[in-house]
């Protein structure tokens, strides 16, 4: 048993199939196969079900590729604990980043990181929250930029900024009469909504203080992208929450709506850098911390206490 073999059951239990797995893996199908079956004979168990096309692990295999994981991610580690120790800083950064923010942070930061971080390239995984945990847990990201805190035990994070809501909405609309709105002044029927799986969508619902089924909107629309939402606005639709990132990258000054601040102490989302307790590229999420809170356009740094 060897590591190359564990990155094989690994490959294998992420895509159900072996000409992908192999694919993955840069090898040939027969030799995935082969190394994989002269594992399970070393084990004296079955790692996989075999029916016909299809390929999943058995019982018993499930947490042999959950060890597998471990061991592999391990073994990451040890490498990149030899290359912090020759320079903290060298070697790239796999860095995840939700939908509701990549495209209005990464661009400020991006170039502050060439500038700050030129040994460390960011290598930008872009998800939904459920989805970046796990690989950070994994140790497939060394971090990710959330807007929730992390769950897991094996997990921590760093505080980046604090980001307003603003409510938007289509141009005429009666909230406009209003120098500020509360959640309370929002009809929740005109809500227009992320789809579920989106942060964004679960810290809306939370805001308004509303049953979800009460907030679905008269046409149920459920966006899978923040522009999509705001472009929904400007044409009518409903109105909606933007986080202020959004506003000041200008990506949506081309759309026909309006926005006020939205009132409140919890009108806000906290911003956070995971990563795991025993990170060994601690010294590189630190400075890459400080750099996107510096890199942020100068309102958002005048928000930050």
């Amino acid at each position: 048993m060897n590591l190359r073999d564990l990155q094989y059951i690994i490959a294998l239990s992420e895509h159900g199939h072996f000409g992908k797995a192999a694919a993955a893996c840069n090898v040939s199908q027969p030799t995935l196969s082969g190394q994989i079956a002269k594992l399970e004979e070393e084990l004296g168990i079955a790692v996989f079900h075999r029916v016909g096309r299809s390929v999943r692990p058995t019982e018993a295999g499930e947490e042999i590729i959950e060890h597998a994981r471990r061991a592999v991610s391990a073994s990451q580690d040890i490498v990149d604990i030899a290359r912090a120790n020759r320079d903290p800083l060298s070697g790239r950064l796999r860095l995840g980043v939700i939908p509701t923010l990549g495209p209005y942070l990464m661009p400020y930061v991006l170039p502050a990181a060439a500038e700050k971080l030129p040994n460390a390239p960011l290598v930008i995984v872009e998800d939904l929250t459920g989805n970046l945990v796990p690989l950070v847990a994994q140790g497939k990201l060394d971090a990710a930029i959330i807007a929730t805190p992390p769950e897991p035990a094996e997990l921590t994070s760093m505080e980046l900024f604090d980001e307003p809501f603003w409510v938007a909405t289509p141009a005429n609309h009666p909230l406009l009469a209003l120098k500020t709105v509360s959640a309370s002044d929002i009809d929740p029927k005109s809500l227009l909504l992320l789809a579920d799986g989106h942060c964004l969508r679960d810290q809306v619902v939370d805001l308004c203080r509303q049953q979800e089924a009460s907030i679905a909107g008269h046409a149920d629309i459920r966006a899978t992208s923040l522009e999509t939402l705001l472009h929904l606005t400007g044409a009518g639709f409903g109105v909606t929450l933007v986080p202020q990132m959004a506003i000041e990258s200008g990506r949506a000054s081309g759309v026909q709506m309006s926005i006020r601040p939205l009132a409140g102490d919890d009108a806000t989302r906290r911003i956070r850098l995971i990563y795991r307790r025993n990170s060994p590229r601690l010294k590189a999420l630190v400075e890459l911390a400080r750099l996107i809170r510096a890199a942020l356009p100068e309102p958002m740094r005048k928000l930050q206490k």
